[in-house]
């Protein structure tokens, strides 16, 4: 508990210097391209006030949530499929080198062209971008599970079923988290700039209203706002799943 508080304490103090930092130089610099921490915050309590911010926020978030949970299903299915069975592995490694050499950008335009500028087209483009990634790790995951542990499943006519959830889903929770973890973290970059490019709405669309207007102000509050989404998604969610899954390999062990 004592190391916990530590911990918090350490990244509060170190994003307050952060904060002091760019409050000096921003003083220094006096310049409308970098607008000092207290005016970007003045912006986002003005833009909440309105609801536009957390209107643009929340639509970003859903399609956030939901671009990320079909790459994860998808992506993990592939990538056990590919760890268990070499010759798939074999027969369509290159499909997957391909997706994961294929900029985010192509994948994007690709898909408005092929479906319009729709709902549909960005939640596919920003799942094919993260698809291949999470293939990858749970590949290498499931190329890891124990052989003892699939005889003895085998030695105890496990089903199918029963063998996927009492046998393999424990060992590749780790990579089930570090696959999140990176997920997360590229789904929302591509998300925004699949809305700059083809939504009418939410966080990547305002950014590039903003930018146009030159209004740094407004593109640093943005950022700022959903920045502090995904942290708390990041420390309220996914990091207790880390803690847990090493938990349970503590248990295991």
């Amino acid at each position: 508990m004592r190391l916990l508080t530590s911990g918090a304490a350490a990244r509060v103090g170190s994003l307050v210097l952060l904060l002091v930092l760019w409050e000096a130089v921003a003083s220094l610099v006096h310049s409308r391209s970098l607008p000092a921490p207290h005016a970007v915050f003045a912006f986002i309590a003005r833009e909440a006030t309105t609801g536009d911010l957390l209107s643009n926020l929340g639509i970003t978030l859903v399609r956030v949530v939901v671009s990320f949970c079909v790459a994860m299903a998808i992506g993990c299915a592939i990538g056990v499929a590919f760890g268990r069975l070499r010759r798939l592995d074999a027969a369509f490694d290159t499909w997957l080198v391909v997706l994961l050499n294929t900029p985010a950008l192509v994948l994007t335009v690709l898909c408005y062209i092929w479906l319009g500028l729709t709902e549909a087209a960005a939640v596919l483009a920003v799942a094919l971008n993260k698809i291949p990634t999470v293939a990858v790790l749970m590949r290498e995951g499931a190329r890891a599970l124990s052989p003892e542990l699939d005889e003895m499943a085998g030695a105890f006519r496990l089903s199918a079923l029963d063998r996927m959830r009492h046998v393999v889903l424990p060992q590749l929770q780790p990579h089930i988290a570090g696959a999140a973890r990176s997920g997360l973290a590229l789904v929302w970059k591509i998300v925004l700039v699949v809305e700059l490019l083809g939504r009418p709405d939410g966080v990547g669309y305002a950014i590039s209203v903003y930018f146009q207007l030159f209004d740094v102000t407004a593109v640093l509050g943005y950022s700022l706002a959903f920045m502090a989404v995904m942290l708390a998604i990041e420390y309220g969610v996914i990091q207790p799943y880390e803690a847990h899954v090493r938990h349970w390999r503590l248990a295991a062990s």
